[in-house]
């Protein structure tokens, strides 16, 4: 069986982008085919975690007011939190 075509997204200027999403439209089409997409070198392991559901609707609020999805949340919040671990670790090395 086939797999039917995407549709594209039509070319829009970048001014007409940032109108868009200053209303809170969603714009990520335009950048990351709906996704995100990891650099070339970068070597992707996908992994399953369990969230309670206070957590989850949590997330969900989040990435509703910075218009992304759930998983773009989940992974600015590890990535963030590796930064700062390994932050702290060359601070206490250094004092």
């Amino acid at each position: 069986m086939k797999k039917p075509k995407k549709q594209r997204v039509a070319k829009v200027s970048i001014e007409e982008i940032e109108e868009r999403a200053l209303r809170g439209e969603d714009v990520n089409a335009h950048f990351t085919r709906g996704r995100m997409m990891p650099s070339k070198s970068e070597q992707v392991q996908r992994v399953n975690v369990d969230f309670g559901n206070v957590t989850l609707t949590e997330l969900d609020q989040i990435a509703a007011e910075l218009n992304v999805s759930r998983q773009a949340v989940i992974k600015l919040f590890v990535q963030r939190e590796v930064d700062q671990h390994f932050l702290a670790k060359m601070a206490r090395k250094q004092a």
